[in-house]
């Protein structure tokens, strides 16, 4: 496969401007993301992951919730930290693991050469093109390496899908890639072991809080145009009552090159 594309030099910039805003709440804040990492981690486990020689690699590891998790509960590192945003990757810089800041738009870093672990959590979203991503992710990935995969997909935030529907105001909203869609690109190149989709519920304390708290930890960035107050003000009052819980839709993947 070829390199992928080059991505839209706006939405990457505005994406890494974003995280580096929310960068010094992001390791107290991202709850989920931290619940994710962990179980992630125990699926490996469960599943006897052993990972070959060669070098591991966290994909847009940020803070480095995911390897973090993945070396204390399987006992192998070094892993590479690569994330575009340097800022977040200083919030994890701590325990000297080794950084690069590389935009994951432009494939692979050069310095990652037959990779024996690929993992990433909420990253994959963030790109163009994700499942051509996933691709050349598994691609790159020499025999007998593994894949370990988490993030968001397509069935998430359907309450804020509806208050915008409502509301006949724009959903600026991350476009999210189809877990059935990463599942199928990825069977077709990696043993899978597993692909679950998970439901996460969180309360819904509001539509000013809900907004409020993605932008705290500077998952923002969106492809749509920013609402203008007249417009926010009728997303607001459409969103629904607590009664309704805002959902993440999770896909969580590991699969094996044979």
């Amino acid at each position: 496969m070829s390199r992928p594309d080059s991505p839209e030099p706006c939405f990457s910039e505005a994406v890494r401007g974003c995280f580096s805003e929310g960068a010094s709440r992001y390791p107290n804040r991202a709850r989920l993301q931290a619940a994710v990492a962990q179980r992630l981690a125990g699926l490996s486990a469960r599943h006897g992951v052993s990972f070959p020689p060669g070098p591991l690699a966290d994909l847009g590891a940020g803070s480095g919730l995911l390897s973090r998790a993945l070396a204390t509960t399987l006992g192998q590192g070094p892993w590479l930290r690569i994330d575009a945003c340097s800022a977040l990757l200083e919030q994890g810089a701590s325990d000297n693991a080794p950084q690069v800041q590389w935009d994951l738009n432009q494939g692979l870093p050069p310095i990652l050469e037959q990779p024996a672990g690929l993992v990433s959590s909420f990253a994959l979203q963030w790109l163009e093109q994700p499942e051509e991503q996933l691709e050349h992710w598994c691609d790159q990935l020499q025999t007998g390496g593994w894949l370990i995969l988490g993030l968001p997909t397509s069935g998430s935030f359907s309450l804020w899908h509806q208050a915008a529907e409502r509301a006949g105001v724009p959903c600026t909203a991350l476009e999210l890639p189809s877990a059935q869609g990463l599942i199928a690109c990825a069977q077709q190149r990696l043993e899978l072991k597993e692909a679950q989709v998970l439901r996460f519920s969180r309360p819904n304390r509001g539509g000013l809080w809900f907004l409020q708290q993605i932008k705290a930890i500077g998952a923002q960035a969106s492809r749509s145009p920013q609402l203008n107050p007249g417009q926010l003000r009728r997303l607001l009052r459409a969103w629904p009552g607590p009664e309704e819980a805002i959902v993440w839709e999770v896909l969580l993947l590991l699969g094996q090159k044979p």
